[in-house]
């Protein structure tokens, strides 16, 4: 029995994010509805058309005895991409000794890429799969094209397997090989992808016609469904008096559809649709932060001194309270200030970020702050960012310019030539101030995490409480750690244990969850270290996860102004006790990576390709593809295939595989934030390929080095 563990972490649930607000607005004909089986479609056929990029929805859709739960992503222009689950109602997931009256699920990926776009005479053509791995029950290939003829999009394509099961003709491409006329039965395992079904069978046609109607409210559908229900998956059979879909499109919300239907002449059906585009996602009004502070030496002040205040004396920098700037900078700008220094008519701010997303808005309010306590002889305000003790950009202002931006006499366009990010270097500098360390923080959170389709219940959840804290030693070192406390869960229906012939590094998940209602799931020391230019070093040691204590460290040379970075981290780690507590079992290993990352300068796709020994001790590689919005959103996918994939002793699956999105908080909240809600998702949890999950990664610590973010969201240094 297929074991399914996906881990959404983060947001829990796609719908906060469909619902966070301030989505764009776009003119109804850029807008294209969701099929059935998720991804831009008809009912139960896929079309050639593309929702914008950017676009993330999810569907809920029923079709007796059918329930499909779609996400669906639209990374790039031309290529659409959904992961499913599918509730056959009628058929139990196995065994009552195993699973109860649970029915059966199946999960599924899909793709869709466009071939080419639509001209005055040529449609818009697109090829796709879907169900490409796994049990394959509704696996399916296709191509498909596209055409608009005044209000009417008008469709046809040829599909093969679930979609096209017909079979109007013979296979085309039988003429090459004679195994292309027979499409073999069955699937291919768990996790695995069924290329050898890939076109074969004989095809069958499907199309149909949406309509969009006068009132942007409607749409509606008629499509020639190839399916052929009386022949489906598992012996299931169903009733199909023709094989037309007639259905309606509802638009009750710019961000939600609600599809009904009529299908097979059989059954009707429903569906509803969230949508939201996370490229051109607006975040909400910052209420809860504090207002940037009015710059009063402007011609025309834009803001003027909030009531009951005092515009701030401008003095020299030698007769300014530091101090007091320092304290309006963190509270503020956001810059937990570490230094102050002067270099002729620039001042400097050192410090780390701990507020704002965008840079560009902690520099902006950081040159409002300064520009109203000191007096002309400062023509630059320069904001050394730093993460953890190590420097990493110098992002400086030209203060006349910014006071001409503020002031609407100078527009973005030509002030960015009067905004320079440079490398941090060693500089002859004055210093007017120097901030003690400030030892102890902490706090408190709620958190939730599940575990989706299993055989033991499709959704096994837990509701706990976090206490955090971070004790510094030095600004380079420090000791920080998570307790955690369940407050509520389903986990008493958690029994089964997946099957694994390789070291159970990952796959005794059941009992590190049920083990104890308090964890402990991190306590470590951290160091960090800039090693030279564009070079930096992170060590770390103490209880680095909730599976695994041991002691590593990485490098990573990540040169100021280029597209690429490479680095390599290296570890002794042994397994944990299952209460999380501070024993440990007898499983060790040495494991680590070589990572190579590149911005390829293609629609803001990042590459990033590690080679390495996993926690299982299998030697492999693991490719990762995202893509980042200028918002800062990404969307990607990985996969990792190791010296034991495929092979009997690998378990389930031939690989392990994910999709994910990865979307900053400070789009969703009301206030900054410069955390992220991340939402992955796994067919399978495997020993085969499994990492270590550290707290600190030395990439993401070195985000600051993204001048294309800064850039891209320069607008907000007004704000």
């Amino acid at each position: 029995m297929a074991l399914n563990r996906p881990v959404w972490r983060g947001m829990c649930c796609a719908g906060i994010v469909l619902w966070a607000g301030g989505a764009a607005t776009v003119r109804a004909q850029e807008v294209y509805t969701q099929s059935d089986f998720g991804g831009v479609g008809l009912m139960q056929t896929p079309t050639a058309r593309m929702a914008r990029e950017g676009e993330f929805s999810f569907v809920v859709s029923r079709t007796t005895p059918y329930t499909n739960y779609n996400v669906s992503m639209q990374p790039l222009p031309w290529l659409e991409g959904s992961f499913r689950y599918t509730n056959v109602s009628n058929r139990l997931y196995g065994p009552r000794s195993l699973s109860g009256s649970q029915t059966y699920k199946d999960k599924s990926i899909d793709a869709k890429v466009r071939l080419w776009e639509e001209t005055r005479w040529i449609p818009q053509v697109a090829v796709g799969a879907r169900d490409v791995g796994g049990t394959g029950l509704f696996s399916s290939e296709f191509a498909v094209a596209s055409k608009r003829v005044g209000p009417f999009d008008i469709s046809l394509g040829l599909g093969w397997g679930y979609l096209g099961a017909r079979g109007d003709i013979r296979n085309p491409l039988g003429f090459l090989d004679e195994r292309f006329d027979t499409r073999p039965t069955g699937g291919t395992g768990t996790g695995k992808f069924s290329t050898n079904k890939f076109l074969r069978g004989r095809p069958g046609f499907f199309g149909g016609i949406e309509y969009r109607s006068p009132w942007q409210w409607l749409r509606l559908k008629a499509e020639l469904d190839g399916n052929d229900y009386r022949h489906q998956p598992q012996n299931n059979n169903q009733p199909q008096r023709w094989p037309v879909n007639l259905g309606a499109v509802f638009r009750v919300h710019r961000n939600v559809d609600f599809t009904l239907g009529y299908e097979r002449g059989e059954v009707a059906t429903a569906a509803v649709t969230l949508h939201t585009n996370l490229a051109t996602h607006v975040d909400p009004p910052k209420v809860y932060d504090p207002a940037p502070e009015a710059v009063a030496f402007t011609s025309t002040p834009v803001d003027g001194p909030a009531p009951g205040t005092e515009t701030p004396e401008r003095k020299t920098p030698e007769a300014v309270d530091w101090q007091e700037t320092a304290r309006a900078l963190g509270a503020n700008a956001g810059i937990d200030v570490t230094r102050i220094g002067r270099r002729g008519s620039e001042l400097v701010i050192h410090g780390e970020q701990q507020r704002f997303f965008y840079p560009a808005e902690g520099v902006g309010r950081a040159t409002r702050i300064v520009d109203n306590r000191v007096g002309n002889d400062i023509d630059w305000v320069t904001v050394t960012s730093e993460r953890k003790g190590m420097p990493l950009v110098e992002s400086s202002v030209h203060r006349p310019r910014f006071l001409e931006l503020l002031d609407h006499r100078l527009d973005l366009q030509d002030f960015r030539r009067s905004v320079e990010q440079n490398p941090v270097t060693p500089r002859e500098e004055e210093t007017l101030y120097v901030a003690p360390l400030k030892r102890f923080t902490g706090g408190f959170s709620l958190g939730y995490q599940q575990n989706v389709g299993g055989p033991d219940a499709f959704v096994l959840y837990q509701i706990y409480g976090a206490a955090s804290g971070t004790f510094n030693v030095s600004r380079n070192l420090w000791v920080d750690g998570t307790l955690s406390v369940n407050l509520a869960n389903n986990y008493d229906k958690f029994r089964y244990d997946a099957p694994s012939a390789l070291p159970r590094v990952r796959t005794n998940l059941r009992q590190y969850l049920t083990s104890s209602d308090t964890t402990l799931p991190n306590f470590q020391v951290t160091g960090t270290r800039r090693l030279g230019d564009d070079l930096y070093g992170l060590a770390y040691g103490g209880l680095l996860e909730s599976m695994y204590g041991g002691a590593g460290g990485e490098v990573l040379y990540r040169p100021f102004g280029e597209r690429w970075a490479i680095g390599a981290d290296l570890n002794w780690v042994k397994q944990r006790g299952f209460r999380q507590d501070f024993s440990f079992r007898k499983y060790h290993i040495v494991t680590g990576q070589a990572t190579g990352y590149l911005d390829t300068g293609f629609q803001h796709v990042t590459l990033a390709v590690s080679v390495g020994r996993y926690l299982a001790g299998d030697w492999g590689t693991t490719i990762d593809v995202s893509r980042q919005f200028a918002n800062g959103t990404r969307m990607g996918a990985y996969a990792t295939i190791t010296n034991k994939s495929g092979g009997n002793g690998y378990g389930e699956g031939s690989f392990d595989k994910g999709i994910y999105v990865s979307i900053p908080f400070d789009l969703l909240l009301p206030h900054s934030s410069r955390s992220r809600a991340t939402l992955l998702w796994q067919p399978l949890i495997r020993d085969g390929g499994a990492r270590l999950n550290k707290r600190y990664t030395l990439y993401t610590l070195t985000n600051d080095l993204d001048g294309e973010l800064f850039d891209k969201n320069l607008g907000k240094i007004a704000d």
